[in-house]
C-alpha cells in the first residue's frame, strides 16, 4: 500500500469505487461542509473537497477536508497550481499529510478570470503533471523538488483529472499516459453523458495498457434542469451533452425533469459498468448532495466496502 487511503483499499480489493464531491462555502461556516459530508457518509468511499472551484474564494480545501473527516468522510484534498508556487505547494502537501489526510487530487486550476477576483495574479509556477511528479517524489523518494531530503514523507494516494471529450481528441490518451508516468494512482474524468464516446476513449486507453497502470473513475452527474443541460452543452468547454439527453428531459412534465435527470444518471452508471477497465465512478451532485444516496442505492452500489 502506498498510503492509508480507504480509496486505495477499495481499489486493491477489486471492488468498484465510488467517490463524491463536496464544495466548500464562500464563507467561514463549517456547518455547510458538515451537512454535505453527513449526506455522503456511507454512500461514497471518499469525497473530493474542491479547491477554490471556478476561481471563487471559498473555505480552504484542507480545512474543509478536516471538517469532513471529523464527520467520518475520507477526504480527497484538491490542490491547484493556480494560487501557489512550488514552495507553497510542498508546504501544503506536508501539511495535509501531517494532519492525517490520505488523498490528494492534483489540478492546474480554473483560470482566475472566470472567478470573483479576475484581476488576481495567477501563479502557475508548475502544472498539474509536474505537481503529480513532485508529490510522487516526496512520497516515494523522500525528496523535495529541489533534491533536498526529508525525514518523514507524505504518504498520499495521488489523483488527477482527465477529460475524454476535450479537443484535440488524439491528445487525450498520450496526456493520460503522461499523468500515469508522473505518478498518478487514479484519475477522475469529466462528466459523462455521451457514453458511446467515452467507451471509444476507454478502448484507446485499454489498447495503450493504461487501465493497468492507473485506476479510472468515470465522472457522472444528475441534471437538475433543462437550462443546466443547455448551459453545459453550449457554455462549458470539453463537455459533450448529446441532444437525446435534452430530448429525454423535455419529454417529461416540468416538475419531473429533476427526477428524469436522476434516472438518466443511474442509467449512465449502469452502462459504464459494462465498459472494461473502469474502476468506479466519481459522482458529482453539485449543491444537490441529497440525491447521492438514491443514485448510489438505485445503481446497485451498496453496501460500500468496509475495512478494519
Amino acid at each position: 500500500m502506498k498510503s492509508k487511503s480507504n480509496l486505495e483499499k477499495v481499489f486493491e480489493s477489486g471492488k468498484w469505487a465510488v467517490t463524491g464531491e463536496i464544495g466548500p462555502p464562500a464563507s467561514a461556516d463549517p456547518e455547510v461542509v458538515r451537512k454535505k459530508a453527513k449526506i455522503l457518509k456511507g454512500y461514497v468511499d471518499a469525497a473530493n473537497v474542491t479547491d477554490g472551484q471556478t476561481a471563487v474564494v471559498r473555505l480552504a480545501s484542507w480545512a474543509s477536508c478536516l471538517i469532513a473527516k471529523e464527520v467520518g468522510i475520507e477526504p480527497i484534498c484538491q490542490m491547484t497550481c493556480r494560487d501557489r508556487n512550488r514552495i507553497a505547494l510542498q508546504m501544503d502537501i506536508l501539511g495535509i499529510a501531517a494532519m492525517g489526510l490520505n488523498n490528494i487530487l492534483c489540478l492546474t486550476g480554473d483560470h482566475q478570470v472566470f472567478g470573483n477576483h479576475p484581476k488576481a495574479k495567477g501563479v502557475y509556477d508548475i502544472d498539474s503533471i509536474q505537481l503529480i511528479q513532485m508529490v510522487k517524489n516526496m512520497r516515494d523518494e523522500k525528496k523535495f523538488q529541489c533534491g533536498d531530503p526529508m525525514q518523514v514523507e507524505p504518504r498520499l494516494f495521488i489523483g488527477a483529472a482527465e477529460n475524454p471529450f476535450a479537443d484535440p481528441l488524439e491528445y487525450r490518451t498520450p496526456r493520460l499516459a503522461k499523468k500515469a508516468a508522473a505518478g498518478a494512482d487514479f484519475i477522475q474524468t469529466q462528466i459523462i453523458y455521451n457514453v458511446e464516446k467515452f467507451a471509444k476513449w476507454m478502448e484507446a486507453i485499454r489498447n495503450a495498457g493504461l487501465d493497468k497502470k492507473i485506476k479510472i473513475l468515470a465522472g457522472v452527474a444528475p441534471i437538475k434542469s433543462i437550462g443546466a443541460a443547455r448551459y453545459m452543452q453550449n457554455k462549458v468547454p470539453g463537455m459533450d451533452v448529446p441532444e437525446k439527453i435534452i430530448a429525454q428531459l423535455k419529454a417529461v412534465p416540468k416538475d419531473q425533469v429533476a427526477k428524469e435527470g436522476i434516472k438518466q444518471c443511474i442509467d449512465i452508471i449502469n452502462q459504464i459498468k459494462d465498459i472494461k477497465g473502469v474502476a468506479g465512478i466519481h459522482l458529482m451532485a453539485i449543491e444537490w448532495e441529497e440525491v447521492v444516496p438514491e443514485i448510489v442505492e438505485q445503481a446497485g452500489l451498496l453496501p460500500r466496502p468496509q475495512f478494519s
